[in-house]
């Protein structure tokens, strides 16, 4: 199937419709997410399910996202003093982890909680989303801004040591203050939850969104400085682009929605990071570039695969969306032109794991299901919409609605498999608004827009720089030198105004 053969027509809500219907069915309405144990977080879905919220209104997919939401934060899956979500649960109530910390996993959960809190600006979901990204900042973060692949569950031979505690060793460490409200707080119990030792979680379940009293939130830090002199757990320092690209992209969007500096700093470190060592133009032609899944201990390069060009592609356009820069969206849309080039199946749409000119196989796969990590077909159709929208190109709609339609059936059938790909669907098939923001990084109407979930929606900051080969922003300028706001649909734009109740308003209105 060729870009001209493709049919530029979405693939219908109808299907969004009824993967709802699906969910609601399978939803475990007494602990949060779905079917019983082992439970995994369900980041994909959740975020189809915040979508589908935003677009229908209907209510049972905002309570599912925050009950699910909700109870894994509580849970034992959530490091409690540290930030940071575990593996999976082995339990269908979210308490005994597998202590192994994944990025892919707080890459998505951190978007996760940080789109919760532009929903709903309940602030214990921004408190969760921060204490994931200072976890990675902190733990998993090289001092080249390459993001570390994951931590292991044992230390000292043990699963889970580095993170259980009895409540002789927290009255220990807390002295000479008074434990109780701690102890309280997080159910620590003299018979454990884990092997005779407690796993913290937060049993007070019904202050969850109430601020942490003074004396738990002063012992919790001073547990954690404690906790700091075990022998943490060994941490794979692999850095994969694909991974990378997923927190790249959490990073940039949080320092836009939160205003975050240090976010910021560390997104635009590793977009560098990635695009000097994991990326090569051939010959110095920007038009041959390739991207690498990850570098060996010698230095040399293991050639990319699909979700390692999808993955950076969105972490790129987000660092835009967060900037202005358009030197990161001009090399998505590189990256995305050679994912065309090398990975699209002329035949049948979609695209292959693999690159044309990679080593030879009998059959080459394709990755179409959006399990713990979302599938690079499913990336790639949303990296290309939002592509189309800010280059004005409908060759780029063509190829995403394609590489949907072909995965359309495995939809119906099993749609807790294809979060990403659902989320990807409803852009596709929803109004999308066009964006621009005219005006010097951090003024008051940029801040207060991102502040705000626009889901289907891209946004393209314009500072000094007038780029006139981005169709988004040709021809935007300020009004009367203020910060100004455009709103378009297809390129249509309304009215530019300069005041954030303005803007507000507007965006109210879709």
């Amino acid at each position: 199937m060729s870009e001209t053969e493709a049919d530029l027509s979405p693939v219908g809500l109808s299907l969004c419709d009824g993967a709802f219907k699906t969910l609601s069915a399978a939803f475990d309405r007494a602990n949060g997410g779905f079917g019983g144990a082992p439970k995994f977080p369900p980041s994909m879905t959740l975020e189809f399910l915040l979508r589908y919220w935003k677009r229908s209104g209907d209510q049972e997919a905002i309570q599912i996202v925050r009950k699910t939401a909700d109870s894994m934060a509580a849970g034992g899956i959530y490091d409690q003093l540290g930030g940071g979500f575990h593996r999976y649960s082995v339990d269908a109530f979210w308490l005994v982890p597998h202590f192994e910390k994944m990025l892919y996993d707080n890459a998505q959960l951190a978007r996760i909680y940080l789109h919760l809190y532009q929903a709903v600006k309940e602030p214990f979901y921004r408190r969760i989303a921060e204490e994931i990204l200072d976890y990675v900042l902190r733990e998993m973060t090289s001092s080249e801004g390459g993001f570390y692949s994951s931590q292991d569950a044992d230390s000292e031979g043990e699963e889970g040591k580095f993170f259980v505690w009895t409540p002789k060793e927290i009255r220990q460490a807390l002295e000479p203050d008074d434990p109780e409200p701690f102890l309280d707080y997080f159910g620590v119990t003299e018979d454990g939850n884990f092997e005779g030792k407690n796993i913290l979680k937060i049993s007070r379940k019904d202050s969850l969104y109430n601020a942490l009293d003074d004396r738990v939130a002063k012992a919790r830090e001073k547990l954690f400085q404690y906790r700091e002199k075990r022998v943490k757990p060994f941490r794979d320092e692999k850095i994969l682009t694909s991974w990378n690209g997923l927190m790249l992209a959490a990073m940039a969007e949080a320092a836009a929605a939160l205003n975050n500096q240090n976010y910021l700093d560390a997104a635009c470190k590793n977009a560098d990071f990635l695009l000097n060592l994991h990326t090569t133009f051939s010959d110095g032609a920007e038009s041959e570039i390739r991207v690498f899944r990850t570098l060996k201990s010698d230095g040399k390069p293991i050639q990319g695969f699909l979700d390692d060009y999808a993955n950076l592609a969105d972490g790129l356009i987000e660092v835009f969306q967060c900037t202005g820069k358009t030197h990161y969206l001009k090399v998505a849309r590189l990256v995305a032109e050679r994912m065309l080039q090398d990975f699209w199946d002329e035949e049948n749409g979609g695209f292959y794991y693999t690159a044309k000119d990679s080593e030879e196989l009998i059959v080459r796969n394709k990755d179409i299901y959006d399990n713990a990590t979302p599938s690079g077909n499913s990336v790639a159709a949303d990296i290309l919409l939002r592509l189309a929208r800010f280059f004005n190109d409908e060759k780029y709609e063509r190829y995403a609605n394609a590489t949907l339609r072909a995965v359309a059936r495995q939809i119906k059938r099993f749609p807790q498999g294809f979060g990403r790909a659902l989320s990807a669907i409803e852009f596709a098939a929803g109004k999308v608004r066009e964006i621009v923001i005219v005006g010097e990084a951090g003024n008051d109407l940029e801040r207060a827009v991102r502040s705000e979930y626009l889901p289907l929606s891209i946004i393209a900051p314009v500072r000094s720089e007038r780029d006139a080969t981005i169709p988004v922003i040709s021809g935007r300028v300020s009004i009367n030198d203020r910060p100004t706001f455009y709103i378009c649909e297809n390129y249509v734009c309304q009215r530019p105004v300069t005041s954030v109740s303005a803007a507000i308003e507007m965006l109210e209105d879709f």
